[in-house]
């Protein structure tokens, strides 16, 4: 996540062929100083004829209107008023897209510009979806979940994935957005409607900043549409991004065609899950906002940030949205929810390791390597984990990947691909935290048979009377 304090400017027009090419850039140049893709400017006007000209440094004014032209200065107004006049939510997700797009535009530091995919990379993404689904179709029970196979830009990935990060960061962004309000003694409030207003709409600008630079940066790493563990994407379509997959297996000395098949394993591996498991994803979803309504957020250093905003320096109030404001409550509510959210993901990632590993280890010589890198990517955090740190103050770290890898391959020993599968049936029958310490124990325990207790509540919901052993009621 970048440092760069918010500009509130406008993303420059962007090619037709995915985001390559030159932007157009009336002031010439890309970055302002220190790195800030909006110029010095934290409002984002640097770039309009007339700033930056003789006096503009001494005299912020006379720079800003002195050589405008009534167009350019309404058209500085108008983007100003965009960012006050927000009301459609906690973060203003056109901007939050906006600087997404303009993030990838720039590029990766390593200098590396998005583009259109083109028929050959396409191509070779659906041959390596098809492939993986007909070796996993050997490892597990759960049928394909991919519909279809598609090659994503970076840019086509932000635009794919903004409906599931507003479904994610909504919560928290809310809570944030009553406290703006809730600094102003309770007196004061009836007397400061419009001062709340603007400042939850100035709330919901820095969340679309800050969410549209990690959204951004996120898209030149990932490889995939369940990278974060979490299904991001439509559902039903497996998506890989050619760009970035180029990027990761660069120097891994390992073939392309064989990183591109691995990582559409896990990505088809994902699918399945997802697709047929149908509690799966409102389980993780609802463990994060779980999570998220268990935040609190530090009131004092918002009153301060608040009592010292200057209009023309915005990003005060966005140091403090970055700084230490979310705090998780220490109450057991909260534990549960985290230790729900780090297990339901350990076991999520834990049992693709393990499916994709078996149905790759006697067909591509890199599968251990590979295995191993994308181990490391996982637990050491990776761009998922920044993102989230960041936003929500929740790290998305499956802890404990390689204890539940090896639980769900004892389990395969023990009760065959198809007894290891039905335990994702019901939430219930999943391992627990505890049970990743004792493996072991959880594979040679019996389980309950919910298809009975299923089979009661659906009778009970209908009217009807239970049958007895005999059959009769």
């Amino acid at each position: 996540m970048s440092d760069t304090p918010f500009g509130f400017g406008l993303p420059p027009e962007e090619p037709e062929n995915g985001d390559e090419g030159k932007k157009k850039d009336p002031a010439g140049g890309g970055q302002g100083s220190g790195g800030n893709p909006f110029g010095a400017n934290p409002f984002g006007f640097g770039g309009l004829p007339g700033m930056g000209g003789p006096g503009g440094a001494d005299n912020p004014f006379a720079a800003m209107f002195g050589s405008m032209n009534p167009n350019d200065l309404g058209a500085a107004f108008q983007q100003l008023g965009q960012m006050l006049s927000h009301s459609g939510g906690p973060v203003n997700w056109d901007m939050a897209k906006q600087i997404a797009r303009q993030v990838v535009a720039q590029g990766t530091a390593d200098g590396t510009k998005d583009a259109s995919v083109g028929p050959a990379e396409k191509s070779a993404v659906e041959e390596a979806v098809r492939l993986a689904d007909l070796w996993l179709d050997q490892v597990t029970s759960l049928p394909s979940g991919a519909g279809t196979a598609v090659a994503w830009s970076r840019a086509e990935w932000v635009e794919a994935t903004l409906p599931a990060w507003q479904q994610l960061v909504d919560p928290v962004a809310e809570r944030v957005g009553t406290a703006m309000g809730d600094v102003l003694p309770q007196e004061m409030q009836a007397m400061a409607g419009p001062l709340i207003g603007m400042m939850r709409s100035m709330g919901g600008a820095m969340f679309g900043q800050q969410i549209g630079q990690a959204v951004g940066a996120l898209a030149g790493e990932v490889v995939g549409s369940t990278d974060v563990g979490l299904p991001l994407g439509p559902a039903g379509r497996a998506a890989l991004l050619p760009l970035n997959i180029e990027t990761f297996g660069k120097d891994l000395g390992v073939p392309s065609d064989e990183v591109r098949l691995y990582l559409a394993l896990r990505e088809a591996a994902h699918q399945r899950l997802f697709a047929h498991v149908p509690w799966l994803q409102a389980h993780l979803f609802g463990a994060v906002e779980g999570y998220a309504r268990g935040i609190k957020v530090d009131t004092s250093k918002l009153e301060e940030a608040v009592g010292q905003l200057d209009p023309t320096h915005p990003e005060q109030l966005q140091e403090a949205l970055q700084q230490g404001m979310f705090q998780p409550e220490d109450t057991p509510e909260q534990k549960a929810a985290l230790a729900r959210l780090e297990t339901a993901l350990a076991l999520v990632e834990g049992w693709v390791d393990a499916v994709v590993h078996e149905a790759a280890k006697s067909r591509l010589t890199s599968a251990d390597a590979l295995r191993e890198t994308l181990r490391r990517r996982r637990a050491s955090g990776g761009p998922a984990e920044q993102t989230f740190a960041t936003l929500i103050g929740l790290e998305l770290r499956p802890r404990r990947l390689r204890d539940a890898a090896r639980l769900w391959a004892s389990l395969t020993d023990a009760r065959g691909v198809d007894g290891r599968d039905g335990l994702w049936e019901h939430p219930d029958m999943l391992p627990t935290a505890t049970d990743l310490d004792d493996p072991d124990g959880f594979v040679h325990r019996e389980h309950l048979d919910f298809s009975e207790l299923d089979k009661m509540l659906g009778e009970a919901a209908r009217g009807e009377a239970p049958e007895d052993e005999d059959g009769k009621e």
